[in-house]
């Protein structure tokens, strides 16, 4: 057992340290305390909370800045993944099966298992066992989302059975059944709420389990791993995740009433599951999302594509409508604009900084950049050479660096307090599991099963939230009530809700909708261009404002890339990723291969 071993390689190289050191007082017998000794870990409860932290730390998921790996963002042309492509190979397109996690918690759990009250208290013991069967759980989702059944191993294994440590795989079903199991203990040892809601704050709750154990089950009835469309699955969904919502709605949690400040409000009723970030041990970096001139090293990733900017309904819950030939029309090109800059739910503004804005932090690079006035990240039209060129070095002079691709980019939890200098200081917490989270799901699987009104209301709640107006038939803009034009919505509303969260690929594979991608073809941009290069606007402008928006147009850029080999292409006929080969080789080929991969093994079953 890894873990252990490594115990044990530090006691081992301890003692030889101890051997080699000249003795003050041959002869006589004493304890070293402090040699270091793995069995001293289970009789201090301090150790054993400190083991406990150790696996959190090893798991909690932080911001993913991964909006190129679909419709969401870009960072640089040609950067688009070869998977997204359609350029796949066994050994290019792999999900690496790793145990470390789940070798420290079945050690712990078995350890845990022997400790006597008078050292930590029933209670606690419960608790601790409850925390770390969620983390099982999550360890093998995380393995099993990716490739199907793995081997599943519940107990610390023995080193010295070199046959006993390789296991072949289990089916996707029987690891299923054991996430459900673990994640159903945690459920009966958890508590809702934490007695010592401050220093306990972000320990895994009732509340988190069964929202973990909806999103499982969700996943699972979905058609990726239910091609047949059992509705057994969807009913078993939609009743762990209902059970989540009304659970969780009665421990106090809700939507916050305003969205941007779900990231800014910290501890606040959305929050279900957290990585809390504090400067100076556990600062969060946000420079990688910034503009290049007000950041520091990496930058301009995330910055939001066309299908992104276009995913935030308008104020009445209508789609916005673009139509890229009706461009040249002038009137429907200044009417497009207005809408698109004025007329959006309070997401758009949350999620998107558009240039001519100011930048939401304190910046100030005097007097090239002055704190309060906009930061123009728009274009211009070189007719000679056919190309566009960024006007933010000529309206702000002198403003060094690259200004990105497409003149938008990432706001959603951006640590507004910073200035470049420190914007790898961050604090913002990043919320991985939130109470809406667990609305959509249970939405969605009423939905599956038909509960038209249920599924409608999530989605209501939801539009509400963003500010959308109810409208004369208090639809928020809702369209159709058949099964499949509610999964649309679902489809729609999950998009813009959750931006740069790290869900929008994961949910466009278990929907098996890579074809939302390859529609797109190549990765589009809207480029805010100037009418004149004369009429520019002052850094003291705003876009916001009508007669300055007026001095722009809107023009549709059909590949970001410039590139014509760079657009999604993605295969429809890989859905789970395969096992490295090099793992199937190290297990003496016990381990087997996915069948869409040329190998024996049926993820489906």
């Amino acid at each position: 057992m890894k873990f252990y071993s490594q115990f044990i390689k530090l006691l081992t190289c301890s003692l030889l340290l101890a051997a080699v050191m000249p003795a003050c007082k041959k002869g006589l017998d004493f304890e070293n305390t402090n040699n270091i000794n793995p069995d001293n870990v289970w009789s201090d409860p301090v150790m054993i909370k400190a083991f406990l932290s150790d696996i959190y730390g090893g798991l909690l998921p932080g911001w993913p800045f991964n909006g190129g790996s679909s419709d969401e963002g870009i960072s640089t042309a040609k950067s688009l993944g070869n998977y997204q492509r359609g350029i796949v190979s066994v050994d290019a397109t792999t999900s690496s099966l790793n145990y470390a996690s789940i070798d420290k918690v079945n050690f712990f759990l078995d350890e845990l298992a022997g400790i006597p009250a008078s050292i930590l208290p029933e209670d606690l013991n419960k608790q601790y066992t409850g925390e770390a069967k969620f983390w099982r759980a999550w360890s093998y989702w995380g393995m099993v989302s990716n490739v199907g059944g793995v081997p599943l191993i519940l107990h610390k294994q023995d080193p010295k059975d070199v046959a006993g440590l390789f296991k072949p795989r289990n089916k996707t079903s029987e690891c299923i059944a054991q996430i459900v199991k673990d994640l159903d203990s945690a459920i009966l040892l958890l508590p809702g709420v934490y007695p010592g809601a401050g220093t306990d704050y972000g320990r895994i709750t009732k509340v988190a389990a069964m929202a973990m154990k909806g999103r499982v089950l969700l996943n699972y009835a979905s058609p990726l791993f239910n091609p047949a469309n059992d509705q057994a699955r969807w009913q078993a969904a939609y009743d762990a995740c209902k059970a989540a919502v009304d659970y969780a709605v009665s421990q106090g949690h809700a939507l916050h009433p305003d969205f941007k400040k779900i990231w800014t409000q910290e501890r606040n009723k959305e929050v279900i599951l957290v990585n809390q970030f504090f400067y100076p041990t556990h600062a969060n970096n946000f420079n990688v999302v910034r503009p290049e001139p007000l950041t520091k090293d990496a930058s301009n990733s995330n910055q939001p594509l066309l299908s992104l900017l276009l995913a935030f309904p308008k104020r009445d819950g209508s789609p916005l409508q673009f139509d890229k030939n009706m461009l040249n029309d002038a009137a429907y090109n200044t009417q497009f604009l207005t809408d698109f800059y004025t007329n959006r739910d309070d997401r758009f503004y949350a999620t998107v900084f558009c240039g001519g804005t100011p930048y939401p932090t304190p910046d100030e690079v005097s007097p090239i950049y002055v704190k309060g006035n906009s930061f123009w990240n728009v274009w211009r039209f070189n007719a000679a050479n056919n190309s566009y060129v960024n006007l933010l070095n000529v309206i702000h002079p002198g403003m060094p660096g690259n200004p990105g691709i497409t003149g938008f980019f990432q706001r959603k939890g951006l640590d507004t307090t910073l200035i470049a200098g420190l914007s790898n200081q961050g604090q913002t917490d990043w919320v991985e599991m939130r109470f809406a989270e667990l609305l959509l799901n249970y939405g969605e699987c009423a939905n599956e099963l038909g509960k038209t009104a249920e599924a409608l209301q999530v989605l209501k709640d939801i539009r509400a939230r963003a500010g959308i107006t109810a409208g004369i038939n208090g639809n928020y803009g809702i369209t159709g009530g058949t099964i499949a034009a509610i999964r649309e919505a679902y489809i729609t509303e999950r998009q813009a809700e959750f931006a740069f969260e790290n869900k929008r690929f994961g949910d466009l594979r278990r929907w098996k909708r890579y074809d939302i991608l390859n529609s797109q073809g190549a990765r589009h941009g809207l480029y805010i261009t100037a009418k004149n290069a004369g009429d520019l606007p002052t850094p003291a402008d705003n876009i916001m404002t009508a007669s300055v928006r007026a001095k722009f147009t809107a023009n549709y850029i059909d590949n970001l890339d410039g590139d014509d080999s760079f657009k999604f292409n993605l295969d429809l006929s890989h859905w789970f990723y395969a096992i490295p080969p090099s793992q199937i080789s190290q297990s003496k080929n016990i381990l087997e291969q996915n069948k869409e991969w040329g190998g024996n093994f049926d993820p489906l079953q």
